[in-house]
């Protein structure tokens, strides 16, 4: 497996994540404290960790069938974008996991 497909997959946790917490945050100030401002922020955050989650869904189905992962651990992986926190610890285990293989993959350099 290549490195860039295990690259792509970590960028998009990591964004996915980022913009999850945030939007969890922007729920919290709508809902339970009222704040007029945060009904554009929940707009905002809402479509894009929207668009952006579709992309980590590809990625992370790329890598997975690449890896030839267990379904069980796919779909774990497919939903961690949807848990506030989540994407991160997963991320941190696949890359551990997926890391050998990546390794393995890796063309030597030449020697002069």
């Amino acid at each position: 497996m290549k490195s860039s497909v295990l690259t792509r997959y970590r960028v998009m946790a990591y964004v996915t994540g980022v913009l999850l917490i945030l939007l969890t945050l922007a729920c919290v100030a709508k809902y339970a404290m009222d704040v007029n401002a945060a009904y554009v922020w929940v707009a905002i955050l809402g479509t894009a960790h929207g668009w952006l989650f579709v992309i980590y869904l590809v990625f992370a189905f790329d890598m997975g069938s690449k890896a030839k992962m267990p379904f069980i651990k796919l779909l774990w992986i497919l939903l961690a974008g949807t848990i506030p926190t989540a994407a991160f610890f997963v991320e941190r285990r696949v890359t551990r996991e997926l890391e050998p293989l990546v390794s393995k993959a890796a063309p030597e350099p030449v020697g002069v």
